[in-house]
C-alpha cells in the first residue's frame, strides 16, 4: 500500500530500515523511539564498517596512538535540535543525568578562551582584537549577506571579494574555524554568516564554543548506540547496503528492498507496505587514509568503499534524488588533511600549555597564520578518549592546504609522514631545543579525508536533494548532502534536523520541528555584531545601514 503522510500510523507494525549509523540514522532512531513511540525491535540498521558512529569517531590506544578524524564544536544558540536528542540519552557514567547534562556541568567548568588564536611564522602570537576589514571587505561582506540565494548561484567565495580581504584576522578566523575554502559556495559562506552572526564579537576569542567531555564518539555516539541497543535496536555491522530496490511507478517512489552484502554474501531484505527506509547519502569521511610516524597516508576517491556508490545508483534517471558526482568528482577541492598526536611524555604538552597561556580545553583553535599549509592545533581537555591514560595527553589539527609544500618541511603534506607534520608543527612553535625528546616519545597519525569539505562545493539547484523527495511513499535521506532550508551543513544539527524532519513527517506527529535560531533578527544580536565592526574605525552609519538591511 501507498504510504500516507495523512493517515494514522500503526507505529506497532511499522518496521524502519536504514542505511548508515552515523549520527543522522542514530538520532532518527531516537526520534522514532521517543516521539513515534515505534518499537525499538522494529528498527534495522546496516553499516558498512564495523563500528556505529559514522564520521564521528574517536578509537586507538596509548601503545598504537589514538585517532579522531575531525573535530567538533557547539555553539551555545544554535544547536537545539542536537541538544534535545541530547537529553534524552543516558550518560554511560551516571544513568541518572543524560548526556546533555554531563555536556552542560563540563562546559560549566571549562570555559573556551583563546589567548593564541592565530600565530605567525616567528611563533608570535598575532593581537586579534581587530577583524582588520577596510570599507570594501565590509561592504562586501554586506551584499553577500543580503543578495538572496539565486543571485549568488554558483558563485565561488573568491568571487564575492577582494584579494585583499583573504589576509584579514577575520577570514583567517572563520576560514580555519568552519573550514572554507575559497573556491568554495558562496551561498555556504551567506548561510554561515546569517546562522553563526552571534559569533562575530568572539570570534578572536571563540568564548562561544562548547565542546564535549570526550571526543565525540565517546561522549555522544557511543551513549546513543548503547541506548538504542538497549531499545532493542537491530545494528548490522559489516554490512555494506549496496542497492535500493523500488516498486515499479511514474509517479511515486517506493523502496521494496536493500540489497546487502556481509562476509562476501548478497542478502536481500524486504522492506514491507507501511514500512519506512531511511539512506545516509555520500560520506564527509569515505575514502579515509590513515598513516604512520613513518608512512604518509594515501589519497583515495569515490571508489572507495560504498557510501558514494549507493546514491549514484539510486540517482541515476531520478533527478529528485540529486546529483552526486557534483560533489564526489572533485577531490582535488574537497579534501583536506588531519592528524592526531599522541604524547607519552609530557614536555611538549606542557610547552603548549606555557606558550599559548591557556590549560587544555580552553585553548579552541591555534592557527599558524602564514603556514603554507595554513595548519590549525586544538589541544583538548584531557582525557580527550574515555579509555586514555592519565599519562598520556593527545592533541588534534588538520590544514587546509595539504597539497602546498611545508615552510620548513619542504614537502607537500600529502606526502609527509607522521614524524615529519610533527617536525613542522614543532618548528611553527619554536619548540626546536625539545624537538628530538617530542618526536622519540609522540606518535603522530596523519589521516587524508578526500570529501571532508565536499558539502561546501559550488552546486546549483536541484543537486542536493530534499529529506523526503519528490513523490518519495516511504524514503528519506539523511545526512550532509541533503537540502534543509536555511540551515547549515558540516554541522551536527544538520544531520539531526533532517531526521527529524523525515520521522514527524512519516509520522504524521503532531509536533513543532525546532526552529533554526536566526540571531540576524535579534537586536541584540546585531548590535554586538556592530560594536566589533566599529572597533576598526568610525562606521556608524554604514553598520547600521548593514543591520537594517540584515533585519528585513
Amino acid at each position: 500500500m501507498r504510504f500516507n503522510f495523512d493517515q494514522t500510523i500503526d507505529v506497532e507494525k511499522t518496521n524502519a530500515y536504514m542505511v548508515g549509523a552515523g549520527l543522522a540514522s542514530l538520532a532518527a532512531a531516537v526520534f522514532l523511539i521517543r516521539d513515534g513511540h515505534v518499537p525499538g525491535k522494529n528498527i534495522h540498521i546496516y553499516e558498512e564498517l564495523g563500528v556505529t558512529g559514522g564520521s564521528m569517531d574517536g578509537s586507538g590506544d596509548a601503545k598504537n596512538g589514538y585517532v579522531i578524524r575531525g573535530g567538533r564544536m557547539f555553539d551555545r544558540e544554535a544547536y537545539a535540535c542536537t541538544f534535545g536528542i541530547m537529553e534524552s540519552i543516558p550518560s554511560l557514567t551516571d544513568p541518572k543525568v543524560s548526556i546533555l547534562d554531563e555536556f552542560n556541568a563540563f562546559n560549566k567548568k571549562i570555559h573556551t578562551h583563546a589567548k593564541a588564536r592565530l600565530i605567525d611564522n616567528d611563533a608570535k602570537i598575532t593581537d586579534v582584537s581587530c577583524l582588520g576589514l577596510n570599507r570594501a571587505d565590509r561592504m562586501a561582506l554586506m551584499d553577500i549577506m543580503i543578495c538572496n540565494e539565486d543571485s549568488l548561484g554558483t558563485k565561488t567565495i573568491s568571487e564575492c571579494f577582494p584579494e585583499p580581504f583573504f589576509k584579514t584576522n577575520f577570514w583567517l578566523q572563520w576560514t580555519t574555524l568552519f573550514a572554507f575554502e575559497t573556491w568554495h559556495s558562496a551561498v555556504e559562506l551567506k548561510r554561515y554568516l546569517h546562522r553563526f552572526i552571534q559569533e562575530l564579537p568572539r570570534l578572536n576569542d571563540l568564548s562561544g564554543i562548547r565542546r564535549t567531555p570526550y571526543n565525540q564518539y565517546d561522549s555522544m555516539l557511543l551513549p546513543m548506540t548503547k541506548w538504542l541497543e538497549a531499545q532493542g535496536v537491530n545494528f548490522e555491522l559489516g554490512c555494506r547496503v549496496t542497492d535500493l530496490e523500488f516498486k515499479p511507478s511514474k509517479t511515486e517512489t517506493t523502496v521494496t528492498a536493500f540489497k546487502c552484502e556481509k562476509n562476501g554474501k548478497e542478502t536481500r531484505i524486504e522492506v514491507g507496505d507501511g514500512d519506512l527506509a531511511f539512506a545516509t547519502i555520500g560520506s564527509l569521511t569515505a575514502g579515509t587514509s590513515l598513516g604512520s610516524m613513518t608512512s604518509p597516508a594515501k589519497i583515495n576517491d569515490k571508489h572507495v568503499g560504498g557510501d558514494w556508490d549507493l546514491w549514484e545508483k539510486i540517482a541515476k534517471g531520478r533527478p529528485e534524488f540529486g546529483n552526486p558526482k557534483v560533489f564526489d568528482e572533485r577531490v582535488e577541492e574537497s579534501m583536506w588533511q588531519s592528524f592526531t598526536v599522541t604524547l607519552k611524555d609530557p614536555t611538549m604538552y606542557k610547552r603548549i600549555i606555557e606558550y599559548s597561556g591557556n590549560k587544555p580545553g580552553t585553548g579552541a583553535h591555534m592557527t599558524f597564520r602564514d603556514s603554507a599549509w595554513l595548519m590549525t592545533i586544538v589541544v583538548h581537555n584531557q582525557p580527550h578518549f574515555i579509555n586514555q591514560p592519565d599519562n598520556i595527553q593527545t592533541f588534534w589539527g588538520y590544514s587546509l592546504f595539504p597539497y602546498a609544500k611545508g615552510d620548513f618541511i619542504k614537502k607537500r603534506m600529502v606526502d609527509c609522514t607522521g614524524e615529519e607534520i610533527l617536525t613542522e608543527v614543532l618548528y611553527h612553535l619554536n619548540f626546536v631545543d625539545d624537538m628530538k625528546k617530542i618526536i622519540e616519545t609522540s606518535i603522530c597519525i596523519p589521516c587524508i579525508l578526500p570529501f571532508t569539505t565536499a558539502q561546501f562545493l559550488t552546486r546549483a539547484k536541484g543537486d542536493r536533494p530534499q529529506t523526503i523527495p519528490e513523490g518519495s511513499t516511504n524514503l528519506a535521506l539523511l545526512g550532509q548532502f541533503c537540502e534543509i532550508k536555511d540551515d547549515v551543513v558540516f554541522t551536527m544539527d544538520y544531520s539531526v534536523r533532517g531526521a527529524q524532519i523525515a520521522v514527524y513527517k512519516f509520522l504524521n506527529l503532531d509536533k513543532r520541528l525546532t526552529p533554526i535560531y536566526k540571531g540576524q533578527y535579534d537586536i541584540r544580536v546585531m548590535l554586538n555584531a556592530a560594536k566589533v565592526f566599529m572597533k576598526d574605525d568610525n562606521l556608524s552609519k554604514e553598520v547600521g545601514g548593514i543591520m537594517s538591511m540584515l533585519m528585513k
